[in-house]
């Protein structure tokens, strides 16, 4: 028996090795019985991303939610991205959606996600539930689920996933100012499920690496610069392309590139729609960041008088406090490129914050270098990085210990005033000057961030911290 785990955005495993049909039968077999549980006639939404397999696994998952009992709302058009899953959810008012996806992990995996009714991430009490109930093997023979059948039974029913996201685009967004506008565009879908809409929404921009891949040629399609180099270049080395947008294989997070081809971090990016949504849009409400933010962003939320929240690591942690109407959350955002609007679903996506930054240069004529000058006036300049450790479990291990019995004081020549332990361990230099530690929930990595006054200082404190704990 493989023990199936979910982490902090879903269960991913290497395909063929863990992440198999049986396995992936099981873990739909779980979330059926669940559904049945908690809901009087319970349906789904499901859709795949870009990888290896992933029809074969909607089609795994969908006979044994038919089996059960359980309508099945999917597409006939290919892949989709994981905002188009969390945003029919909610259109079509079905009980939970499912997305065979693995995100941003390298090419050998996929994975599989669940979305609550309101558009978003399902909370972790609730797939703990799921997870609980997982059986020990898979006892279905389905081969012998007919899904002609369950068309003819009402269960199984075909929608367009991507129309229903297009149609949002155009009621939300002034796209016509940005075709117009005096900037040119460009695209990277990181041979990502963002590829066809994009192509749908702004035809007449620059694409790059726009065509089906599921090996991803090797890269794990996470928008982040040393991922990035060929469409940073293409940035740097067009004097007609001002700003460039990256999406990750389901499209949920965002890399940015300015017209110089230099990456800007969530961080900027959080703070560049906080400013505008609020100066410049008039909205506001309460702004809820993880644990590896700047706490920039609470200097910017103080300047507007914004309610601030810190939460985990993990959307999931995000998403339920946006899906509360109560809460009022004017954006959830994450370190790792996912953030999520008021404006759009209690989800993240790639897709719309580019199109929300490009709206913003549009609107204001101004360049994204011009916007980011704004908004350190506000909180002042800063560079962060993050850095993956590549280690052994064994020594992975052996570190974290020790960030628990709080043994690292000095990094290098970094004196550590404050240590926060919400989700990882956060050192805290002085008020610019901060590194944080944390092994990642999906994979076999120690993520280390750093954030100071300049990227070369930057550097400095993480390959102290490397030196310091030994990696």
């Amino acid at each position: 028996m493989t023990k199936i785990k979910f982490g902090t955005d879903g269960w991913r495993a290497i395909i063929a090795k863990d992440y198999t049909v049986d396995n992936v039968a099981r873990v739909s077999q779980a979330t059926a019985e669940w559904l049945n549980q908690n809901f009087d006639n319970p349906s789904v939404v499901i859709g795949h991303d870009c990888r290896f397999g992933g029809a074969l696994f909607v089609e795994t998952a969908i006979k044994v939610f038919v089996h059960r009992g359980i309508k099945v709302y999917t597409t006939d058009k290919g892949f989709v991205s994981t905002p188009m899953i969390s945003l029919a959810t909610r259109v079509l008012g079905a009980s939970l959606g499912v997305v065979i996806t693995a995100s941003h992990n390298p090419p050998s995996y996929n994975g599989y996600k669940l979305k609550g009714r309101f558009g978003g991430p399902l909370s972790p009490e609730e797939v703990d539930e799921i997870e609980s109930i997982i059986p020990s093997e898979n006892e279905l023979n389905l081969e012998m689920i007919s899904l002609e059948k369950a068309k003819t039974d009402g269960l199984l029913h075909l929608a367009d996933f991507e129309q229903l996201y297009i149609d949002q685009v155009e009621r939300v967004f002034d796209l016509d100012l940005i075709k117009n506008a005096k900037f040119g565009w460009a695209y990277d879908a990181m041979y990502g499920a963002g590829q066809n809409v994009m192509q749908r929404i702004l035809p007449n921009i620059a694409f790059l690496h726009c065509e089906a891949n599921p090996s991803f040629y090797g890269q794990a399609p996470e928008p982040i610069h040393k991922n990035l180099i060929e469409f940073s270049n293409l940035l740097a080395n067009n004097d007609n392309l001002h700003c460039g947008l990256a999406t990750d294989g389901d499209a949920d997070r965002i890399g940015l590139y300015n017209s110089t081809g230099e990456f800007v971090d969530s961080h900027h990016i959080i703070l560049l729609t906080i400013h505008y949504l609020v100066k410049y849009k008039g909205l506001t409400g309460k702004v809820v960041t993880g644990f590896s933010s700047t706490p920039r962003i609470k200097k910017m939320c103080a300047h507007y008088g914004l309610e601030h929240v810190e939460v985990p690591i993990g959307f999931k942690y995000i998403s339920g406090l946006m899906a509360d109407e109560s809460q009022d959350v004017l954006l959830g955002g994450e370190e790792s490129g996912g953030i999520a609007l008021k404006t759009h679903i209690p989800e993240r996506d790639g897709i719309w914050m580019g199109l929300t930054i490009w709206e913003f240069m549009a609107k204001t004529g101004k360049s994204l270098e011009e916007l980011i000058e704004e908004v350190y006036e506000i909180v002042g300049k800063f560079a962060f990085e993050r850095s993956d450790l590549h280690i052994t479990d064994s020594i992975k291990n052996t570190i974290i210990d020790k960030c628990k019995r709080k043994e690292f004081n000095l990094f290098g020549k970094y004196k550590v005033e404050r240590i926060e332990d919400l989700d990882g361990y956060k050192y805290t230099f002085d008020e610019n000057r901060w590194l944080m530690i944390r092994p990642s929930g999906t994979e076999p990595v120690l993520r280390t961030y750093a954030e100071a006054p300049t990227l070369a200082e930057v550097r400095i404190i993480l390959e102290s911290c490397r030196l310091t704990i030994g990696a």
